[in-house]
């Protein structure tokens, strides 16, 4: 696959992620692209299971690897996500009464720490938005409070016993 986001993690066993809003592959609901380009920077409801045993945490990152960046684009990341959650609702990307108690939010490239839609350049065709959610073997992932989407993905290799994916499309039409 051109730009795999995975061509360099380590193989780890899979679980299930899935979401009521859209099916992998599918494009995601408008309202799940960013303001700026008419949606409403709402993320989408997760869910997973079957997650390796031994499983204390979870770290959930939302990656566009065909930004024209050359280095893709984080749209949203959360580390210290409970074992205990196997879920989170709609809108959670921006609303900290819907996550967690211990789950902690982290940067996305424009420096804030919520969700940010879907808003490929117009013309430039479908892009994917890659929803990993990572099992861990530590309840907190010791990270810097400032650290990058990058940053925790380099942090939790060491701790990582299992990966769950989906995948969502969007596009913007050129004019």
């Amino acid at each position: 696959m051109a730009n795999d986001p995975n061509w360099n993690l380590p193989e780890v066993p899979t679980f299930t992620l899935t979401s009521p809003d859209f099916t992998d592959g599918d494009r995601l609901p408008d309202w799940a692209r960013g303001s700026d380009v008419g949606g409403e920077d709402r993320s989408p409801a997760l869910e997973w299971s079957g997650a390796p045993e031994g499983t204390q945490s979870y770290v959930l990152t939302v990656y566009d690897p065909d930004a024209p960046t050359g280095s893709g684009f984080w749209h949203w990341s959360l580390s210290d996500i409970p074992a205990s959650a196997t879920s989170l609702p709609q809108g959670a990307g921006t609303d900290d009464a819907l996550l967690p108690a211990e789950a902690l939010r982290r940067r996305n490239e424009y420096g804030t720490d919520t969700f940010l839609g879907a808003a490929p350049p117009a013309g430039h065709g479908p892009h994917r938005y890659v929803f990993t959610v990572s099992a861990l073997d530590v309840p907190v992932l010791e990270a810097p409070a400032d650290a990058t989407p990058a940053v925790v993905g380099f942090l939790l290799r060491e701790h990582l016993l299992g990966r769950a994916q989906l995948t969502g499309t969007q596009e913007t039409p050129a004019s």
